[in-house]
């Protein structure tokens, strides 16, 4: 199986936090881990790493 994350977008929803140059899956909201990181972390005890695609 293999897990798509989509990530994208022209950083609008949560600017100023978010902008194109520095779009929101790279945020660090709550810690010390990017939303991309967070969402990769939840499949990775379902498929190995080399099955995450973004």
């Amino acid at each position: 199986m293999k897990i798509v994350i989509l990530a994208g977008g022209s950083g609008t929803r949560l600017f100023p936090l978010s902008r194109a140059d520095y779009p929101k899956q790279f945020l660090k909201i709550s810690d010390d881990t990017s939303y991309l990181q967070k969402t990769a972390g939840r499949f990775l005890g379902m498929v190995k790493a080399r099955d995450i695609v973004v």
